[in-house]
């Protein structure tokens, strides 16, 4: 997501709520500085998870599942992905994520809960499991990656398992275990942030979107407002889009009624009505734009939460493909837009990287004077492939390719007069009052073909146009960030900056 800060803050010092916690992380910062303090055991970490089989964390694909990333404009790619095949040591598991970080240190936050995440999911998850031994192997081999589950998180841990059960019983069996599994897991998670030695989480932090499919039994959880989506066909074998998670804001009554009952503010600011944020009680900042997320412990006693909304699908053979994604994508697509991408791409293994550049090419459209944001995505499959669609793609002329999509042609939108095409960048100075106007498309192509695509617009087009073609003649239109403004505690880096500029 970038680092999404700004400069401009109604105080130049930290609120006295602030002040203390900002004290006991300055020395977080200076062991992080030397290159102390639990580092090295997070890199032995990081380098042992490297090496589980049928676990990716960076571009590619495998026999049912691909993932993508691309960096944005902003800076550092912020946003982090994982596909673990086998999960739990069962052959029909699969566990999967994307996560999206955001401040300062957001790109830290992100890599840490992919990492750490997994392994508390199969610690909790194992107990209900005992039945079938599906207790993971490496964990079983390797201690030291679950070294960190103590008997004080163990406690604290039974002591609120009253209060998730909430009335699980119509669902399956496997519902209820992996439902409390998920919210141990990413209180632990949290908890294990707050107290990370070299890791500022006080004002970054980390949405997720996660699932864990068994057989045919689709368990997802999420914080935030990265995304889920499925590709599923309806009684007409017509390809639509059903959101599977739901874009955790602070606008939402249940999450507003949560946040206000803690001191938190909600409200969005003139230059952007529609954006509602979390705000402190006494200072406008940081101005949080979803009402869940790991880290951001600066908002943590105001009513943000890292409680993940967990949800069930009993999957069909109509049931095609799922997509996790960061705002990236969504900011740019529809969800009818990014599953008839998907279901359009030449080969499985394109699938996600076809989806992130239709994305930016979109951005790109929509909001030619916004830097693009950090994408990622990743694609899990339902259904066993053809051999061919598993093969080395390559890219069918222009021709084939013509004739297997229905094309449209995206109309450019009428710039207003006197509009300001400003954006609220990383470091805003304020911007007017703009609307987003939403792009024209011309109607539908009427001849029938057999369905396997709605896409407004073709697979071709959105990789093959020129950067030129795209930036032409369509108004711009700002997009604003997840973290607003911060107050001014980066003294050092920009003391430094501006004595490389003097160089």
């Amino acid at each position: 997501m970038g680092m999404c800060i700004s400069t401009e803050t109604s105080s130049k010092r930290w609120p006295p709520e602030m002040r203390l916690s900002r004290r006991k992380q300055k020395g977080k910062e200076r062991t992080a500085e030397r290159g102390g303090g639990a580092a090295p055991a997070v890199d032995l970490v990081e380098e042992e998870l490297n090496h589980v089989p049928r676990r990716m964390v960076s571009s590619g694909s495998s026999h049912v599942a691909c993932l993508h990333t691309q960096q944005g404009k902003k800076g550092t790619n912020q946003d982090a992905m994982v596909v673990w095949e086998d999960f739990a040591s069962r052959n029909d598991s699969v566990f999967c994520g994307v996560f999206d970080g955001h401040g300062p240190y957001g790109h830290f936050v992100a890599r840490n809960v992919r990492n750490s995440f997994p392994l508390k999911l199969l610690a909790r998850w194992k107990p209900e499991n005992d039945s079938e031994n599906t207790g993971p192997r490496l964990l079983q081999q390797n201690g030291s990656l679950l070294g960190s589950m103590n008997s004080e998180d163990s406690a604290s841990i039974h002591s609120v398992e009253e209060e998730w059960s909430d009335g699980d019983e119509k669902f399956p069996e496997v519902y209820v275990p992996l439902k409390r599994a998920f919210r141990k897991a990413c209180k632990l998670v949290d908890k294990e942030l707050k107290l990370h030695p070299t890791i500022d989480c006080f004002c970054s932090g980390s949405t997720a979107v996660t699932l864990v499919k068994q057989g045919n039994d689709l368990i997802i959880g999420n914080i935030g407002d990265s995304r889920a989506v499925l590709g599923t066909r309806d009684d007409d074998n017509h390809l639509i889009a059903v959101q599977l998670t739901v874009d955790l804001k602070p606008n939402l009554p249940r999450e507003a009624e949560r946040i206000q009952k803690c001191k938190g503010r909600v409200f969005a600011l003139q230059d952007e009505p529609d954006v509602s944020r979390v705000w402190l009680p006494n200072n406008d900042s940081p101005g949080l734009a979803m009402a869940r997320a790991f880290g951001d412990f600066c908002l943590k006693d105001y009513g943000l939460i890292s409680v993940p909304d967990v949800s069930y699908r009993r999957l069909t053979e109509k049931d095609e493909f799922v997509i996790l994604a960061t705002d990236g994508i969504w900011d740019a697509l529809s969800n009818k837009e990014a599953v008839d991408i998907v279901a359009s791409a030449p080969s499985r293994s394109t699938a996600a990287r076809a989806l992130v550049d239709c994305a930016v090419r979109s951005w790109r459209l929509k909001y030619p004077t916004s830097k693009v944001d950090d994408c990622a995505v990743v694609c899990l499959f339902l259904n066993n492939a053809p051999s061919d669609k598993l093969e080395k793609h390559k890219q069918p002329s222009p021709e084939k390719q013509e004739e297997k999509q229905q094309e449209h042609v995206i109309k450019p939108v009428p710039q207003a007069q006197n509009s300001t095409l400003e954006r609220f960048d990383t470091f805003s100075a304020g911007c007017s009052e703009i609307e987003i106007e939403p792009v024209i498309e011309e109607e539908e192509i009427s001849h029938k073909q057999p369905e396997k695509s709605q896409s407004t617009k073709s697979l071709a087009e959105c990789i093959l146009m020129s950067d030129e073609d795209e930036w032409s003649a369509l108004e711009g239109v700002t997009r604003v960030n997840s973290l607003l403004s911060l107050p001014r505690f980066l003294l050092r880096d920009k003391k430094s900056s501006s004595r490389r500029k003097s160089l």
